[in-house]
């Protein structure tokens, strides 16, 4: 199979990338008091010396009390986690990798009486929970721009500890997330109403952000249709509901849009076979990613996705990346199995690929 698709050059604002594969942000929970060690930046170095063209790390939480309900996911915030995230920024660069982090709040999604501040009210836009139970009080607009200055420095971090730009997550029913929800959005002031005033949130974000960094510094986004198990949640159903959705936060400065769906082959809308990602691209004129099972091999999928999850192999995405449809893929899974995928995919190596998951599969059963 043709591969050099995969394999070309990409330039986002001063970042060049030398090809379009990209390591999804993939939750770990190896960071003890949220602190990354020298075993994550090993984690990262080794995708980066196997080729990977852009690392976008695990979710990294803002300095908020109730960002996150787990004491082993990494902060973006505080002397010693920056610390440890500069380490791994400089344990890829020497690899000749690039990396961005991802900076994350998980919103209502957080259990409570969990995290490092187990007395912190979880937080949402109704307070209600992804469940639709009303759990808590509304947020006020006071720390709402808390919350948004908190993602404004944890970009700014990410630019002074050299990372290569930010991803800012936007999805899978978190924070920002469940402002875009009318399910988790009934808000009646400035921060709901219709698909467009629910982007208020993001675009804030975004904006911060955006203030936080240089012109040229990437900014990427990711949103998803679906939610945690909400397999089949919605925020658009029209390619024009789209296009309104993406306007607020193209405006307020995203670089790129990283479209999450569990399986990136799948057409978005009825009467064309456009994916998300396509979509996104063709409507904003901005560079996309796509990601959903890319490449992952049968007895994988099953092991880790469950019974409901199906097989693709990259035939398929190298013709729509040739094709323009969109512009980076994104690798998750079958990264965890292999770190040098990218390499063997490039070297013509699909049976390296199929041996080495198999042996794996062998060691967790």
């Amino acid at each position: 199979m043709m591969v050099d698709a995969l394999f070309r050059p990409f330039s986002i604002g001063r970042l060049t990338l030398p090809n379009r594969i990209v390591m999804a942000p993939m939750t770990r929970n190896f960071s003890p008091d949220g602190v990354p060690g020298d075993d994550v930046a090993a984690y990262y170095r080794r995708r980066a010396e196997h080729g990977v063209g852009l690392i976008v790390t695990e979710g990294t939480v803002i300095d908020h009390p109730a960002s996150t309900d787990s004491l082993r996911v990494p902060r973006f915030f505080g002397d010693a986690a920056l610390a440890g995230w500069s380490r791994v920024a400089a344990a890829v660069h020497a690899a000749g990798g690039r990396i961005m982090p991802q900076i994350w709040h998980v919103g209502m999604r957080r259990a409570p009486g969990t995290g490092p501040h187990p007395d912190a009210v979880s937080v949402g836009p109704s307070g209600i929970s992804v469940s639709g139970e009303q759990t808590a009080p509304p947020l006020s607009t006071a720390e709402i721009s808390q919350i948004v200055d908190a993602y404004g420095r944890a970009a700014g971090n990410a630019q002074r500890l050299g990372f290569d730009g930010v991803e800012i997550h936007g999805a899978h029913g978190y924070l920002i997330d469940q402002f875009f929800w009318s399910f988790t959005n009934r808000r009646t002031d400035a921060y709901g109403g219709d698909v467009v005033a629910r982007t208020k949130f993001g675009a804030d974000v975004v904006r911060a952000c955006r203030g936080a960094v240089s012109r040229d510094f990437p900014v990427v986004f990711r949103f998803s249709q679906w939610k945690g198990n909400h397999y089949d949640a919605k925020l658009v159903t029209t390619p024009d509901e789209l296009e309104r959705f993406l306007a607020p936060l193209v405006d307020a400065g995203v670089d790129v849009f990283h479209c999450s769906t569990r399986r990136f082959w799948e057409a978005e809308f009825e009467g064309s076979n456009l994916t998300l990602a396509g979509w996104t691209k063709k409507l904003t004129g901005k560079p996309s990613i796509a990601v959903g099972s890319v490449g992952l091999d049968g007895d994988f999928i099953s092991w880790f996705g469950g019974a409901t999850a199906t097989m693709r192999g990259i035939g398929d995405l190298i013709a729509r990346l040739d094709a323009g449809e969109f512009d980076l893929v994104a690798i998750g899974r079958a990264l965890i199995a292999d770190p040098a995928w990218a390499m063997k995919v490039r070297e013509g190596h699909g049976d390296q690929i199929a041996t080495f998951t198999r042996d794996l599969l062998k060691t967790l059963a």
